[in-house]
């Protein structure tokens, strides 16, 4: 695969405009990213200026936190999808992950494939919040729950993606299941490592620079 198309362009700062958007979507189109990740206010502009390009939108679901019930983030899929989304990445309950009660995350992201209603969904397990053994269960939620991918990391937590949380999540998944680095993957380097590591996606607002480097090679 070419390596643009591990990339999910991501602008998510509360601060973005109309013209980050802009940007961001052009940028896309020029190096055909795999997607531009959005907040779900800016789904229906991302659509019409993706339009008939080869680049899918992507937006967030319970984002940042994971702390919406589960009907909110079943309603904010449906209407993620209803206003032009292609793919949606939401958060699991963090605090639930901790307190061990995987029954609710799994419910909880069992909701959105659901609602989703076969639109790709990655399950963001926060993994700066979690342990090793608390990975894994929260991926085999993921999976149980038939979800498309499991993701690393938000970027608005405490680290983003590591080598060794890909590693664990992709040992955890095998093949039944994709998974996403992103937080933190600024260059080239760091973006072959996740790769290496097991990422079939990366998420990141360095992927200008990180195709810059590349030509560069």
């Amino acid at each position: 695969m070419e390596k643009a198309k591990y990339i999910d362009h991501t602008i998510l700062n509360a601060t973005a405009t109309y013209d980050d958007i802009l940007k961001l979507c052009n940028e896309a189109n020029k190096y055909h990213f795999m997607s531009v990740c959005i907040n779900p206010c800016n789904v229906s502009l991302a659509h019409k200026l993706l339009e008939g390009s080869d680049v899918l939108v992507c937006t967030v679901i319970g984002f940042p936190l994971g702390a919406n019930t589960s009907d909110v983030k079943a309603y904010e899929t449906t209407r993620a999808i209803a206003d032009g989304a292609d793919e949606v990445d939401m958060v699991i309950n963090i605090g639930m992950a901790k307190a061990h009660n995987w029954d609710y995350v799994y419910e909880d992201i069992k909701a959105v494939v659901d609602a989703a209603k076969g639109v790709l969904v990655k399950v963001i397990i926060e993994t700066c919040y979690l342990t090793d053994d608390e990975i894994v269960e929260a991926c085999k939620a993921a999976l149980k729950a038939k979800a498309d991918y499991v993701k690393t990391s938000t970027g608005f937590g405490t680290a983003g993606a590591t080598v060794e949380a890909v590693k664990l999540m992709k040992d955890t998944v095998k093949d039944n299941c994709l998974v996403k680095a992103s937080g933190g993957i600024r260059d080239l380097q760091t973006f072959n490592k996740m790769i290496e590591a097991g990422a079939s996606r990366i998420g990141c607002s360095a992927g200008v620079k990180i195709m810059e480097e590349l030509k560069n090679e």
